[in-house]
Formats: structure tokens, C-alpha cells, sequence
């Protein structure tokens, strides 16, 4: 039996493997509306193989992107240029998957070739918030510490999101809590200095990522599967910890969560992550194992008999794979031939399937 190519059930969605494309930003539209780039670099990813395709972070603010030019999905006109590409993905017998974010006091920054550094309100920047006046990196400016009332905000922001990406015809949504964008910020203790009942105490700095939770597993078809991506752990000593992500997984999972995506870091600038193959599947076990509930594992996973061990050996449910599928939109064909796995293959495509 190949591990990698068995399906697996998440309520009503049925996975044909257990390949997924990780969520990658592009950095390539404008006013949040997908365009034909998305629809290629997605839609070629399904068609090489993989169950589930992750558009990049995706904004539920215009306030909440990382770039200007960042996907979103804060208004309805966002929805049908999204509806293309859930219906090219599903046409390939695949499942889409995307993931709601907000990057708090990451936000506001030009793109990576263009520098990656915080915009000014003359190149098209704005004011980035998070929970209190601690900038990212020291030399930038100081985020706007968000209220109660603007909290509560956000939090309807993302439950709005969710309703436009059940209209767009996604599968299954993720919430984006990790890499120190606002929901990581407000759970780790580097990022959150505050005295209410959002900051201080584990119960209150996760406070927000279950309400959000909550929010969108009401907007979110019951039928339908939800996920949250989290940073496992800071890397840094007082940060967040692997036994933080343990008890964090056990309260998503009653608020609804299905599956918890394990990634980590990006909180702070100084950590020191020994990135390598395999370095954050240690995170995504301990999470299934110890909370009970299903998880993803990411992290330099390039190899399909790599991709197969962490299945077969129970580590994880799910593998995301990133920068692998850059390079190779065809990683999960290549792997079903290297793995002798029996799997369909386009039929435009058979001619090349020896």
C-alpha cells in the first residue's frame, strides 16, 4: 500500500492522495483581484497531481495584506474571478483550499524583488496594527495597537471572508495563524504586552484565534472542512512552545477545526530555525498524537519517498508542499511514478505517462 496515495475524508470532502499545495504568495495582483497568473499557477498544480491547492494568504482586509498587491477577498467582486479557479481545480479532480489572513504589523511592505521593507504613505502604504506598539523590526514605525471594538472587527471581517470563499466554491478553508502575522502576534508572548483580557494569560492571548475560529465555522458549511495554520513554535526561549501548540490544538478542535496545519516561526526577526529536511514534522506529530486531531506537515519536503515515510509512519495526515511544486507543478505524477502508485493522469497528458 502507497501511503501518499490513499485517500482520506474530512466530513464530506474526500482527498484522492495526500499531497497539497501549500499556500505561496505571489505578490501579483492588483486591488485583491485573482487574474490569469493565479489561474495558471494554481490550475497547473491540479493538474499535475496534487488533492488539495492552496491559494496564497489571502486578505480579508485591505488593511490585513501584506503587499498592495496580495490576493483578498474583503469584497463580493472578489468572488468571481476566485469561482474560476475553484471550477478549473475541481474540473481536474482536485479540491481548493484557501487561506484567509490578516497580517497585522507584518503589512504594508513592498514585495520581496522589490526590497521587502516597509511602504510609506507616499508609495501606497498604511498604518499596520497588531495587538499593541511593538514594531516587527525596531527600525520601522510602531504598529496601531487595535481596540476592543476594532478587534471585534476583524473578527467579522474574517467570518465575512469565509461566506465569500463558500460562495467562490472553495472546499475547505484555512485560517492563517502562524509566521507573526496578527492572529500569531496576538498568542505569542513575544508580540503581546497587553493588559486586557487579549493579552498576558495563554487563555487570553489565544483568545482571539478561537473567536475567529468560532466566527468562521458558523459563515463555513458544516459540511465542509477547516483548517489553521500555526507557528508550532517561535524558536526563541519565552516564545511560544511545541506543549503551547498541543493545548492551542485541543481548544480549535472544539470550536471546529479539522485539522491543524504545522509550520513555525516568523514572529521575530533573530530566531535561529535549523531549517532542514523534515525540521517541522516533529511539530505536526506531537500535535496529532497529543491533541488528537489531524495535521499537516510542511518544511524542505522535496522527495517522494520522503513525502510517503511521514504518512506511513503516521506523523501526519496530510504533506503541504511548497517550493518543491515551484519547481515541479508535476511533483505528485512524478511521485505516483517513483512510488509505483496507480493514479489517473490527464488524459491530455497520457502520452507521457511512460
Amino acid at each position: 500500500m502507497i501511503h501518499l496515495f490513499s485517500p482520506l475524508q474530512i466530513r464530506n470532502l474526500v482527498l484522492k492522495n495526500r499531497i497539497a499545495m501549500s499556500p505561496m504568495c505571489q505578490y501579483s495582483s492588483e486591488d485583491g483581484f485573482a487574474n490569469d497568473w493565479h489561474l495558471v499557477h494554481l490550475g497547473s498544480r491540479a493538474v499535475g497531481g496534487a488533492a488539495l491547492i492552496f491559494t496564497e494568504a489571502t486578505a480579508v482586509s485591505p488593511r490585513g495584506r501584506i503587499t498592495p498587491h496580495d490576493v483578498g477577498i474583503w469584497k463580493d467582486e472578489h468572488i468571481e474571478p476566485l469561482k474560476r479557479i475553484t471550477s478549473f481545480i475541481r474540473q481536474q479532480n482536485s479540491a481548493s483550499a484557501i487561506q484567509l489572513a490578516h497580517a497585522g504589523r507584518k503589512a504594508s511592505r513592498s514585495r520581496p524583488w522589490e526590497g521587502d521593507r516597509a511602504l510609506s504613505h507616499a508609495e501606497g502604504g498604511w498604518q499596520v496594527a497588531g495587538p499593541g506598539a511593538m514594531s516587527f523590526h525596531s527600525n520601522e514605525p510602531a504598529p496601531h495597537s487595535l481596540s476592543i471594538e476594532e478587534i471585534g472587527q476583524v473578527i467579522d471581517q474574517f467570518a465575512r471572508a469565509a461566506a465569500r470563499a463558500d460562495a467562490a466554491g472553495f472546499d475547505v478553508v484555512e485560517i492563517h495563524a502562524a509566521h507573526g502575522y496578527l492572529l500569531h502576534e496576538f498568542y505569542s508572548p513575544l508580540s503581546n504586552t497587553r493588559q486586557d483580557i487579549y493579552g498576558g494569560s495563554f487563555e487570553n492571548r489565544v483568545r482571539l484565534l478561537l473567536e475567529v475560529t468560532a466566527a468562521v465555522r458558523m459563515e463555513w458549511p458544516q459540511q465542509k472542512p477547516l483548517f489553521v495554520r500555526i507557528s508550532a513554535t517561535d524558536w526563541v526561549e519565552g516564545g511560544w512552545t511545541k506543549y503551547d501548540s498541543v493545548e492551542l490544538a485541543k481548544l480549535l478542535k472544539e470550536q471546529g477545526a479539522d485539522l491543524i496545519d504545522c509550520s513555525s516561526g516568523g514572529n521575530v526577526p533573530d530566531a535561529v530555525i535549523p531549517a532542514g529536511p523534515n525540521y517541522q514534522v516533529q511539530y505536526a506529530r506531537s500535535v496529532k498524537q497529543d491533541a488528537g486531531i489531524l495535521t499537516g506537515a510542511v518544511g524542505i519536503i522535496t522527495e517522494p519517498h520522503q513525502a510517503e515515510a511521514i504518512i506511513a509512519e503516521g506523523k501526519a495526515d496530510i504533506v503541504l508542499i511548497g517550493r518543491e511544486l515551484l519547481r515541479d507543478p508535476y511533483f505528485a505524477l512524478r511521485a505516483a511514478k517513483e512510488l509505483e502508485a496507480a493514479v489517473e493522469w490527464p488524459p491530455q497528458y497520457l502520452r507521457a505517462r511512460r
